[in-house]
């Protein structure tokens, strides 16, 4: 028997098949439509593998278009689930942050996982996955270009926040001649120092789970060391922590 965790994101849809043991997982693109894409997803998932819904016994969803399925039985905050999840990829974690598509989360967790304080960012993409890819683009590159672009650059200093004025501000410094390698070492910077602003507000320290889309560059994660004085812990498949959380809170 399985249960299911879906964290339905502003950019991705993850979803994990939990047995109590071991656990089976898929990520694509949210697209324009949440829900319907959200249950598009779903359906693949099962059927690719082999999973039928009699060998289910609960579907458990979280992240911002998570309330909106109409299939799921309980949903979760992304809090709880995330938390959860960073805890069974590394039981040795005391804290955690996460950079999603919309917002970014530290939170502080006990020996089991629960979540004992937190802090979100406000309500502007400043430092959200967002506003890494409205400039990324504007650079007219691609996320999966960052890391070898901006991997021994000189950072250079990103003044705005905003995800609109940032746009501007990187269009700026490609017209004055910047090398892509230092606005894009720049930006990562000034997420880092975001994220230590926020594991500050719950008194993160020592070792830490780094979870979201943006913790697979190793850049901002050699960042997010050395400005903010962390360590962190590698864990095996960073984006789908809040899936893999509910799945394992619904068991």
């Amino acid at each position: 028997m399985y249960t299911v965790g879906i964290d339905v994101g502003s950019a991705a849809i993850k979803i994990v098949a939990f047995d109590g043991n071991d656990y089976k997982y898929t990520i694509e693109p949210t697209g324009w439509s949440p829900k319907s894409k959200g249950a598009e997803v779903y359906s693949r998932f099962l059927s690719d593998n082999k999973i039928s819904s009699g060998h289910i016994k609960k579907v458990v969803a979280t992240g911002y278009g998570g309330r909106r399925l109409d299939f799921i039985d309980e949903y979760k905050s992304e809090i709880t689930c995330h938390g959860r999840g960073c805890h069974v990829l590394d039981p040795s974690i005391k804290g955690v942050i996460d950079i999603g598509g919309q917002d970014s989360k530290a939170m502080l967790l006990n020996g089991s996982g629960k979540v004992l304080d937190f802090t979100l960012n406000d309500k502007c993409a400043a430092g959200t996955g967002r506003f890494l890819q409205v400039t990324v683009n504007a650079l007219g590159l691609d996320m999966d270009q960052i890391d070898a672009l901006a991997n021994n650059s000189k950072p250079l200093e990103i003044d705005n926040m905003c995800a609109v004025f940032a746009e501007t501000e990187v269009l700026n410094l490609i017209v004055q001649g910047a090398k892509q390698g230092d606005i894009l070492a720049g930006l990562l910077k000034s997420i880092a120092l975001r994220i230590g602003s926020l594991a500050g507000k719950v008194d993160i320290e020592g070792e830490v789970a780094f979870c979201g889309g943006v913790a697979q560059s190793k850049v901002l994660t050699q960042m997010v060391e050395q400005y903010c004085n962390l360590k962190i812990n590698k864990l095996e498949n960073p984006q789908i922590t809040g899936a893999l959380g509910a799945a394992v809170i619904g068991f």
